[in-house]
């Protein structure tokens, strides 16, 4: 069966040689406190593999594309350096890679629309993955409300950061209200939005009709689903979204069973939805079906 990984990080070279040294003389202290920081024996959250790592882990563990999500910078110029990282690797792997594009509103209206119509013209799949509330952006800021606007023109999906508001705390946590994802999807119809981490909750609350008559533009990836749910996720979700709503996302290289593994991969995740009693059918959309479809892969 294939398999589409739709929500992948991967950094520069350079990012894991000493990720904390980077970060503090990039000016990314939200970045660092998220992705180098350690459990409490001392192992880290996640890893830095280079990019033919994990072309190697994608091979051994039979993964056939990754899409590589940006990242929530707090500088406009991290966006963009992450964005032409992409870019080298999409040339040198198009038949395993795909990406998505990221922005700083901070950057202004002219740079945000002329990065985004760069990251059309190359290739990139997608705008994200981008969190307003951690760059410290209005919801209703202008620039951004442009991105989504030439987003929606584009055919570009917009991969969005969702905290569960009842999952737990952890360093660097921060908050983002299931209502402004709501607010975002009715203002800007012609958008779709790809929430992550299964919308921190949104995609259980569509069993309400009015809901999800407000969220017909909204898809939900799975990214880090073992750190932030339990395995019954995978079939109460599917319960309540239609199958070709939801997308699989790992969050690669988080460690995403840290009692059992130290190092991040598939193989857990793909046991646990082999154990949630999904279709067939269910299955093929939600490994590779609905991401091909949407990003056209």
């Amino acid at each position: 069966m294939r398999i589409i990984d739709a929500h992948v990080h991967l950094y520069p070279p350079e990012v894991g040689l000493d990720p904390a040294a980077w970060a503090a003389a990039h000016g990314e202290p939200h970045w660092a406190a998220l992705c180098t920081r350690r459990r409490r024996d001392g192992r880290p959250v996640q890893t830095f593999p280079t990019v033919d790592h994990l072309l190697r882990e994608m091979d051994r563990e039979q993964v056939d594309m990754a899409v590589l999500q940006g990242w929530y910078w707090e500088k406009a110029e991290t966006c963009v350096g992450q964005n032409r990282f992409f870019a080298e690797c999409r040339k040198a792997h198009p038949d395993r890679l795909a990406a998505f594009a990221t922005f700083h509103p901070s950057a202004g209206e002219a740079a945000v629309r002329d990065e985004i119509r760069w990251a059309r013209e190359a290739g990139f799949g997608g705008l994200g993955e981008l969190s307003p509330h951690s760059q410290n952006c209005r919801m209703d800021d202008p620039v951004l409300a442009l991105a989504l606007e030439l987003a929606g023109e584009y055919g570009l999906p917009v991969n969005l950061h969702v905290t569960d508001p009842r999952g737990r705390n952890y360093p660097g946590r921060v908050e983002t209200p299931l209502e402004d994802f709501q607010r975002l999807a009715r203002g800007f119809p012609l958008t779709t939005f790809i929430l992550a981490h299964w919308g921190g909750g949104l995609s259980l609350l569509e069993k309400d009709p009015a809901v999800r008559a407000g969220l017909s533009n909204v898809v939900y990836d799975t990214a880090a689903s073992p750190l932030v749910s339990d395995e019954k996720i995978w079939r109460a979700a599917l319960d309540v979204v239609p199958p070709d709503k939801v997308l699989f996302g790992t969050d690669y290289p988080l460690v995403l069973f840290p009692r059992t593994e130290n190092e991040p991969g598939w193989r857990g995740i793909l046991s646990e939805i082999d154990r949630a009693g999904l279709g067939e059918a269910e299955k093929t959309l939600l490994l590779a079906g609905n991401a091909a479809r949407l990003l056209k892969l």
